[in-house]
């Protein structure tokens, strides 16, 4: 099977929940793993390894995809996944950007990714990034380590990293979902997505957290902190999508409950 859609980010914001819970619907089939990771990370094991990922036999009514959460991010990947694909569906999962950043720096932790504190790796970050993202467009096979596993705050910029899919796919290809809504209406964005996909509506149920993790609450004035670097960013993608995502981004700190999303 050639896969339907990609669930391309963001890390953190859900991914995997998202994913799980749409493999219930009896049309969709899975990949061999949730994140394929063909355009960002396997590009160089060509077309014929990437569809080997995907089943093999299926009926007219189903399809596959995938969810590789560093696909927004990387570069090069909406264009490979346009030249691959112009007809693909595009799912992307939005998550308040400073809660983001807190799960992913505890998540690079956990795996013993990030050696620094909170404050010193978002501090670190625009030294360890700089210059990296040019030089993917120079070097097409170039991978970065820091460019994965540390860009906290970058990650967090939404809207451009919106524009290079935005650009390519159309806006019927395109869904942008809330990760916050997502958790507390699963029903109701799942009914939107398989709406998305063109599927017949399905009752799901066993609304599990996938991947979450018991990470400490993190300081309120490092946490206040982070926030404000995203005020810009979040007027940004409230312009550039004309609907007001961030209305619940810019609360009072949230409780562990609100961040613990993956």
């Amino acid at each position: 099977m050639k896969p339907d859609f990609l669930i391309i980010g963001v890390q953190k914001g859900g991914t995997t929940s998202l994913y799980q819970y749409l493999l219930q619907h009896p049309q969709i089939q899975s990949a061999a793993t949730k994140e394929v990771h063909f355009f960002d990370l396997q590009w160089n094991q060509g077309i014929d390894w990437y569809l080997q990922q995907f089943p093999a036999n299926s009926e007219p009514h189903e399809m596959t995809g995938e969810a590789s959460p560093y696909y927004i991010f990387h570069p090069l990947v909406a264009q490979r996944a346009w030249e691959f694909d112009p007809s693909l569906k595009i799912i992307v999962l939005l998550r308040n950007p400073a809660d983001r950043a807190l799960s992913h720096y505890y998540h690079e932790v956990r795996w013993q990714f990030e050696s620094l504190d909170l404050e010193a790796a978002l501090n670190a970050e625009s030294e360890r990034l700089a210059g990296e993202a040019d030089r993917f467009l120079s070097d097409p096979a170039y991978q970065s380590y820091a460019y994965q596993h540390y860009s906290y705050v970058a990650r967090g910029r939404y809207a451009e990293q919106l524009k290079p899919w935005r650009s390519r796919f159309g806006s019927d290809q395109l869904l942008i979902l809330n990760s916050e809504k997502f958790y507390q209406h699963p029903q109701g964005t799942l009914a939107r997505v398989v709406q998305f996909l063109g599927l017949p509506a399905h009752e799901f149920s066993g609304f599990t957290k996938y991947n979450a993790g018991d990470y400490p609450t993190p300081d309120l004035v490092i946490y206040e902190r982070l926030k404000s670097r995203f005020l810009e960013a979040n007027q940004d993608l409230k312009h550039y999508l004309k609907q007001h995502f961030p209305e619940t981004w810019q609360a009072e700190f949230a409780n562990q409950s609100d961040w613990l999303i993956e």
